[in-house]
Parts: structure tokens; sequence; C-alpha cells
């Protein structure tokens, strides 16, 4: 015959109830079982095992303490390479800005050779302006004077 899942669950409750109930009573008579001296050898110990596992950790924080002083270090490093290479880049700016600087100046001396020209092309074609001017004028002259002798001959002839 098998039990039924009430019938188990019943004798659970029994039996940890009777497990709780004289738990302590056992663990006190282990205790006290034991002579007074086989107590503090066991106590020290586990002291002893105690003070070997904080020594064990207190050298694992130190490792751990000298792999983050290494690391920062190394920051510390890249970060002294990094400042370099900025240095590097200022002065290659710098370099940038001087060459910009004769570039300026280049364009300030073509801007003047600019107007330079431009002036003289502005004499130039005064000049030839004024000498336009004064073949229109003597060509006018010679026009209306020509046209005057012309007439004067037909004139005459007639």
């Amino acid at each position: 015959m098998a039990l039924q899942d009430s019938e188990m669950a019943q004798i659970t409750a029994h039996v940890s109830e009777y497990v709780k109930l004289h738990l302590t009573e056992w663990m006190a008579e282990r205790n006290m079982g034991k002579s007074l001296p086989m107590y503090e050898i066991e106590i020290r110990e586990r002291v002893i095992r105690v003070e070997e596992e904080l020594r064990h950790q207190r050298e694992l924080m130190q490792q751990w303490f000298e792999q983050v002083d290494k690391r920062l270090e190394q920051v510390d490093k890249r970060l002294d390479q990094v400042d370099k290479r900025l240095d590097q880049v200022d002065k290659r700016f710098e370099q940038v800005d001087k060459h910009f600087e004769q570039v300026d100046k280049h364009f300030e001396q073509v801007d003047k050779r600019f107007e330079q020209l431009e002036r003289r092309l502005d004499a130039r074609f005064e000049n030839l302006i004024r000498r336009l001017d004064r073949f229109m004028i003597w060509s006018f002259g010679l026009t209306v004077t020509m046209a005057g002798i012309i007439i004067s001959v037909l004139k005459l002839w007639r």
C-alpha cells in the first residue's frame, strides 16, 4: 500500500516539528560532550584558519592595488603621449597659421599688382581716349574744311 499525499504531508509535518523541538538539545549535547580543551583547540584552529584567510585576502588586495597602480601609471604614460601629440598638433597649427599669413601677404602683393595694373590700364585708356578725341576733332575739322573747299570750288566753277 502506498501512502497518500495527505498522509505523507502529515508525517513530514510531525517529523519537522520533532526535529525543531530537539535540535537545540542535540547541538548542546554535541558541544557539551566535548571537553573544554578540545573545544578551545577547535576554536583556535578556526581562528588560525580565519587569520590565514584574512592574510590571503590582504595579499590579494595588495596584488589588486599593485595592478591598479600599474594601470594608473600606464594611463599616465598614455596621457603624456597624448599631451605630446597635442603639442605636435599645436605646432602644426602654428605652422599652418604662418603659412596662411604668408599666403595673405602674397595675396596682398597680388592685389597691389592688380591695382598698379589697373592704374596703368586706366592711364593708357585715358591716353587713348584723348588721342581718339583729338583724332575726331582733327577729322571733323578736316572734313568740314574739305567740305568748305569743295563747296567753294564747285561755286566757282558754276
